[in-house]
């Protein structure tokens, strides 16, 4: 319990402290115009107060990540609470408000595009295809997790209701960002801070045995270590939570909203943390309510017992009936909310890509209509699949988008490693993971470590070479 409140309390601090490091770093100026400013077009381009925003991208980058990927990570122990810390506050923080405010400096442009101007056409090219592939799985993902909840919950037909998501899906994609999103969004956000908070108080008063971050629990408690070593899979089991891709191509939907820099470090960085505080809370339920992470483990290996399984359980037994309707509510609607600003993502990159102005509505349908029905083709692929596919290519995403991020503060001039050293990182979880993992090449941990090391170093070798040689051009100008 007391690393629980601790591991949330230093959170918090991190937002105010590190928070406030990466935003200087970034050089962040309220006197420069934003996007929403100078290119409002009453679609995408909006002015919305700043807590809207903030309720909205927290919404958006949460949905079912932190909860289904910190129940899933609380099959490891209580190494997961470490993870979602540090990764939060020195990885996924940075990542997403650089990902933001480089979006607001680049008149909202998508991340394909930012990532362009600073690591060159060839990664340019590349982000366009991977971010458009990595949105529609996302969008997949919170169709088919939120449709298996409300099949349990109604009886309804699932191919049904992965029917009606997906015409929400069309409406929510193609009408103008403050008429359906901006105005009850927020709600959603807000039923999503709620839930959480109501499962971690009672977790806090109902006496429940949350483990501690001791050195006899900083072991491999999942039931297949073989298999399952912490190092890298449990790096890209908790994603959301502690640094994911996805929130990369989520925020420049709010970079077009925000109407000064300086809401920045709230916006993306502070839901960021928010979205931390909730996989914790998620985690430390997985972990405490079926009585230790070795009955989570065996729990989950019951047939039928998947990771909605597990919310419908804990949001009954902990909330009542009342408040377990409101878990109900933010599990089943926020991933969906997740899911339709995924699609809005994909349609504004491909449009970025082909300057395709999104002003009149037909322009809107000629891009959104062949996303859905790609996205329709693959829900019917087995959800377990397409959620570590999803895994593996959001984590990648974050590392493409950490090294933009260093790439921007040497053109800049300043220091560059609050971005990098997080981007060596997951450049040697990634690079070890597609090695190891059954979707990926299956390969030994005597082979997939030292690649992955050594993949990390040459990846920051190469950086630091360009950076020079950026530093030489800069020098040379003056």
């Amino acid at each position: 319990m007391v690393s629980f409140i601790l591991a949330i309390i230093a959170l918090i601090i991190g937002y105010f402290i590190y928070g406030a490091i990466v935003e200087k770093a970034f050089g962040a100026d309220e006197k420069i115009q934003t996007p929403a400013v100078r290119l409002e077009d009453g679609v995408d381009f909006v002015k919305m107060p700043a807590y809207k925003i903030f309720l909205i991208q927290f919404l958006n980058i949460a949905g079912l990540g932190p909860i289904f990927g910190a129940i899933a990570g609380a099959m490891w122990g209580p190494s997961a609470f470490l993870w979602i810390v540090f990764g939060c506050i020195f990885a996924g923080g940075v990542h997403d408000y650089f990902s933001g405010m480089l979006s607001v400096r680049h008149d909202g442009t998508s991340i394909p595009e930012v990532v362009g101007q600073y690591l060159g056409k060839g990664f340019k090219n590349f982000m366009r295809v991977f971010s458009v592939i990595l949105l529609v799985l996302v969008g997949v993902v919170f169709v088919t997790g939120p449709a298996s909840i409300l099949k349990g919950l109604t009886g309804l037909n699932i191919t049904l209701l992965i029917y009606l998501i997906f015409a929400y899906y069309i409406i929510a994609t193609i009408v103008p960002i403050d008429k359906l999103i901006g105005k009850i969004y927020p709600i959603f956000g807000v039923c999503l801070l709620v839930m959480a908070i109501g499962v971690g108080g009672a977790l806090i008063f109902g006496g429940f045995d949350i483990p501690e971050v001791i050195p006899a629990n900083l072991v491999n408690m999942h039931s297949n270590p073989d298999k399952n070593p912490i190092f890298p899979m449990l790096f890209i089991t908790i994603a959301c939570g502690a640094i994911s891709g996805f929130h990369a191509t989520q925020s420049p939907l709010m970079a077009r909203c925000i109407t000064s820099e300086k809401q920045g470090r709230k916006i993306f960085y502070g839901s960021m943390i928010a979205e931390g505080v909730v996989a914790l809370i998620w985690a430390a339920a997985a972990m405490s309510f079926f009585g230790g992470v070795a009955e989570l483990n065996a729990t989950m290996a019951i047939e039928g017992h998947t990771s909605a399984w597990v919310v419908n359980e804990i949001c009954g037994s902990l909330l009542g009936k009342v408040g377990g309707l409101l878990a109900i509510l933010g599990v089943v609607a926020c991933p969906i909310t997740s899911g339709d600003t995924a699609f809005r993502s994909a349609r504004l990159t491909i449009a970025d890509i082909f300057k395709f102005d999104q002003g009149p509505i037909k322009n809107r349908f000629i891009i959104s209509i062949p996303l859905f029905v790609i996205g329709f083709i693959l829900t019917k692929m087995d959800f377990g699949i397409v959620w570590r596919y999803f895994g593996w290519s959001n984590q990648a995403l974050a590392t493409i988008v950490l090294w933009t991020s260093g790439m921007y503060l040497v053109t800049k001039g300043k220091k560059h490693w609050i971005a990098t050293i997080p981007a060596t990182f997951m450049t040697a979880v990634c690079t070890s993971y597609i090695l190891i993992a059954p979707e990926g090449f299956k390969l030994s941990q005597s082979i997939s470590y030292p690649i992955g090391i050594v993949s990390a170093i040459v990846a920051m070798v190469i950086f630091l070479i360009a950076a020079k040689k950026v530093e030489t051009k800069a020098k040379g100008k003056i």
